[in-house]
């Protein structure tokens, strides 16, 4: 498939957490122009956090833009300066307050590219050790563990909806020996 040749692009919205930026380009030469609007997110940071027994751990916060609450991997926004390492072991301990001394990456993906500029960077976390949580002011977060076995139930019957949490839960079970390798 040919390279798309953009024509132009220009922000169109300005937000705390995201812009929109307006794009136009070519599919093809000699085909008339497209238009579409892009949200500019930047990278994000998600962990699968496991227990000697591979439970998972999984929080529950509210979701304004669901409408509801939701069961999910722990997750955040890279900052400015910042690895996406860097970011899932902040998030793990600002989230859970969990800090992990062995780290793996483990997937990246893209949720939802149609309209959508976010990387998604899956971190496998283990051997964890508690320590206080720090949620920013906006977070109110209920953590618990979970056996292999219930979050395999709860995605049966569609209780986890959280699309980065579907997509590393995927990764996991895609894996041939059915559980997490060692790093």
């Amino acid at each position: 498939m040919p390279a798309q040749s953009r024509h132009s692009s220009a922000r169109v919205f300005r937000g705390l957490a995201f812009d929109i930026e307006r794009q136009r380009w070519s599919p093809a030469p000699g085909q008339p122009p497209l238009q579409r609007d892009v949200i500019r997110h930047g990278p994000s940071a998600v962990i699968l956090a496991l227990d000697k027994q591979q439970q998972l751990l999984l929080v529950r916060q509210y979701r304004a833009a669901a409408g509801q609450f939701l069961w999910e991997l722990p997750a955040g926004t890279v900052e400015a300066g910042e690895t996406p390492l860097a970011c899932a072991r902040r998030e793990l301990a600002e989230e859970t307050g969990y800090r992990a001394r062995r780290w793996r990456r483990w997937a990246r993906f893209f949720p939802s590219p149609g309209m959508l500029d976010e990387e998604m960077h899956a971190f496998l976390a283990l051997d964890l050790h508690p320590g206080p949580a720090r949620p920013e002011a906006d977070e109110a977060i209920v953590t618990r563990w979970w056996p292999r076995e219930k979050w395999q139930t709860a995605l049966r019957q569609g209780r986890i909806r959280d699309g980065k949490t579907l997509a590393a839960l995927a990764r996991w079970l895609m894996h041939p020996s059915g559980a997490f390798p060692t790093p």
